[in-house]
């Protein structure tokens, strides 16, 4: 699974995720992309799964671009313990996803393949995404040429 190595504080608070992804919102390495279209925090097993998804479907051909990174502890209680005595230990990594951004990149494969992939790929994630190709990510993004 994906997580950083060090980090300079243990514990994070949870923070808010409004607003549109004003950057990693266009498809920069491959030709087409997911794009996330609600805010959420992916686990680092969602990547794993999704990311496993596209590289099988894809067999051994082209590439694969993950453009996000989980790099927020997300901490739990122990299940049974009473309320109060501390903030709980990191439990697993996140990322912090909001709408716009283009989580996944694929490139190198024929379009009918590389949309399969993505498709598999998007049943992985707990939200609403697009697919989009790099003249669509651009033109949402408001990059128009």
């Amino acid at each position: 699974m994906l997580m950083p190595k060090r980090v300079k504080h243990r514990k994070q608070q949870r923070g808010s995720m409004k607003g549109r992804a004003y950057r990693g919102n266009k498809v920069t390495y491959g030709d087409f992309g997911i794009m996330a279209m609600e805010p959420t925090w992916i686990t680092s097993n969602q990547i794993e799964a999704a990311r496993v998804a596209m590289t099988r479907h894809i067999k051994r051909g082209g590439d694969v671009w993950i453009k996000i990174f989980p790099d927020k502890p997300v901490s739990a209680k122990p299940i049974g313990t009473r309320m109060g005595s501390g903030k709980g230990a990191p439990e697993y990594w996140v990322a912090v996803v909001k709408p716009g951004r283009v989580m996944f990149e694929i490139g190198g494969v024929a379009e009918e393949t590389a949309r399969e992939a993505l498709r598999l790929a998007i049943h992985k994630l707990p939200i609403k995404c697009k697919i989009v190709s790099k003249a669509e990510a651009a033109e949402m993004a408001g990059d128009h040429q």
